[in-house]
């Protein structure tokens, strides 16, 4: 089902959303989890990253590999194709052959992706000026669309990017693992399990899946 939420804007490079505060509260107040949780992470919270293009070619590069290798070969990419590293072009990318893609450290295979994300901003098949009026389910739907893209990605792009307040990543298996540790005693938990447990979240599960995030890794994770 689409979020019935309102669709929260899209917000520059490091700010932090508008309604924290508010989630942060009403989360303490339905979940005996989230009320121990929160307060031991202070005044952090969630910072937006980057444009779209971007965000979505980074998520792209980093696809099964270590975080160390991941930021060489975005090194070199970024060398390859020109521009700032927070703002790339997606002409800058179709400019650029597959070979000139893979000197950059990248397989074939996200040689291809990358140019295929490339075509879809610039032809505009994907609605970046309408994201904010569009619900959660529509968006992932235009970013699966996008070769290299699957469910879980796009619903990192919702969170980091766009900000939704109500994204429950069930794909995520820090999750899932944090989810059976604070709430099942680190028993296997299953997806309509963990769901259940997101149900008193809402609307603000994407704030909860943050603090879950945080209990496994008190540093926070950039996508």
């Amino acid at each position: 089902m689409p979020d019935a939420s309102p669709p929260a804007t899209e917000l520059p490079a490091g700010v932090t959303p508008p309604y924290w505060d508010d989630a942060c509260r009403h989360l303490a107040k339905r979940d005996r989890v989230m009320k121990k949780l929160i307060p031991q992470f202070g005044e952090a919270r969630l910072q937006s990253r980057g444009d779209a293009f971007t965000t979505l070619a980074r998520s792209i590069v980093g696809q099964q590999i270590s975080v160390k290798a991941a930021q060489s070969v975005w090194n070199r990419f970024v060398v390859v194709v020109g521009g700032p590293a927070t703002h790339l072009a997606p002409t800058a990318v179709l400019c650029q052959d597959t070979s000139a893609l893979r000197g950059a450290g990248l397989s074939a295979r996200k040689a291809e992706y990358l140019t295929d994300l490339a075509r879809h901003f610039e032809s505009g098949a994907v609605h970046v000026p309408l994201w904010q009026q569009m619900d959660d389910e529509a968006i992932i739907d235009e970013l699966v669309a996008i070769r290299g893209i699957g469910r879980w990605t796009a619903e990192m792009f919702l969170i980091f990017h766009l900000m939704r307040p109500n994204v429950m990543p069930l794909d995520d298996l820090g999750l899932i693992k944090g989810i059976s540790q604070g709430y099942f005693s680190g028993e296997p938990v299953s997806r309509a399990e963990a769901r259940e447990v997101g149900e008193a979240w809402a609307p603000f599960r994407s704030v909860a899946t943050w603090y879950i995030w945080r209990s496994l890794d008190p540093v926070p994770v950039d996508y």
